[in-house]
This record gives structure tokens, C-alpha cells and sequence, in this order.
């Protein structure tokens, strides 16, 4: 399974196995890690789940579509390198990406 790194603002890191297929959302809800609140479970309803991505995974991932981009702008302090976690689907590809949370979720 493919180590995720989960960094919160301070720079504290936990790095989980996640495995292939669920999203580093599903990763983050099921290991506790804080930071992570994903309101609506998934359906990219609510940008509770919002992260950084660590810039050199940037144009390794799936480019957002437009209903992410949209529920970012939602997102507390947006950036160019936000993406919503439960659409970052876990692969093998992603084998030690690291993922940012912001001070506080909207």
C-alpha cells in the first residue's frame, strides 16, 4: 500500500498506508488525522477536506476538474497547489505524496 505524508500547519507529519483506491480523504478519516474534517464524506460538497499538495506532486496528479476548482475558491486561504483530498485517488504512483492542511477548515 502507498505511504501518504500528512503534514499539518505546524509541520507535524504522519505518515499512513492507504490503500489503493480510496482517496487520501478516506486515508486521513480512517487514521484520525486532524485537520480533516470532510463534512459532506467525499462528495466534494462542502471543501472541508481541503488541502496543499507539496508543489513537486503538483503535475504528477490528476489535473482538478471544473467543480473542484469551484469548491476550492469555497476553501479557507486558497493557493495554487489546493486540491479537496477526496479527490486525490490513491495509487501506487503516489507512493510518498505529501499533503499540507491549512490552519483551519471553512
Amino acid at each position: 500500500m502507498p505511504k501518504i505524508n500528512y503534514k499539518d500547519n505546524q509541520g507535524n507529519c504522519k505518515t499512513i498506508e492507504v490503500e489503493n483506491g480510496l482517496s487520501v480523504m478516506e486515508g486521513a478519516i480512517q487514521n484520525d488525522i486532524p485537520g480533516i474534517d470532510a463534512d459532506c464524506g467525499g462528495s466534494m460538497a462542502c471543501a472541508t477536506c481541503h488541502v496543499y499538495v507539496e508543489e513537486k506532486w503538483l503535475g504528477k496528479l490528476p489535473k482538478a476538474e471544473d467543480a473542484e476548482v469551484d469548491m476550492i475558491d469555497m476553501a479557507y486561504e486558497p493557493k495554487k497547489n489546493s486540491r479537496l483530498s477526496c479527490q486525490l485517488i490513491v495509487t501506487d504512483e503516489l507512493e510518498g505524496l505529501t499533503v499540507i492542511t491549512p490552519e483551519k477548515q471553512s
